[in-house]
């Protein structure tokens, strides 16, 4: 069952391959922007994953973040989550981001429960669509 103040944790190492130079999002070799949200991201889902029926899941459905500071290469970030709502299927995370200095960003984030087949289903059903 989800309840309100359930927290994650996740790190990674800042390298060129999550770089703002190589994800596209700037031309400098720092922990990109594109890369601090979807450690964000990754961290609430993880947070929750295992307090869910085997079958269902969580997709990201809003994101409001800043990035407030820049990270070097080789220097380690990781982000923490906390589980602040939860209104029958949306669960709203408060993010935050660090790294071995401080603070580099922080926001809100919200993900939906999902049956992942379900969910799998009608986005294939898309492909018919087109």
């Amino acid at each position: 069952m989800l309840k309100i103040g359930i927290k994650g944790k996740e790190e990674t190492i800042v390298s060129t391959e999550n770089s703002a130079k190589t994800m596209g999002s700037g031309t400098l070799d720092v922990f990109a922007t594109p890369a601090m949200i979807a450690l964000m991201e990754k961290t609430a889902w993880k947070s929750v994953q295992n307090h869910l029926e085997d079958g269902y899941g969580t997709v990201g459905i809003s994101l409001n973040v800043k990035h407030v500071a820049a990270t070097p290469l080789g220097m380690k970030v990781y982000c923490e989550s906390e589980l602040t709502g939860v209104d029958g299927k949306k669960l709203v995370f408060i993010v935050k981001a660090f790294d071995e200095v401080g603070l580099i960003g922080e926001g809100t984030h919200e993900r939906f429960i999902i049956s992942n087949e379900k969910f799998q289903q009608k986005t294939n059903d898309k492909a018919g669509q087109k």
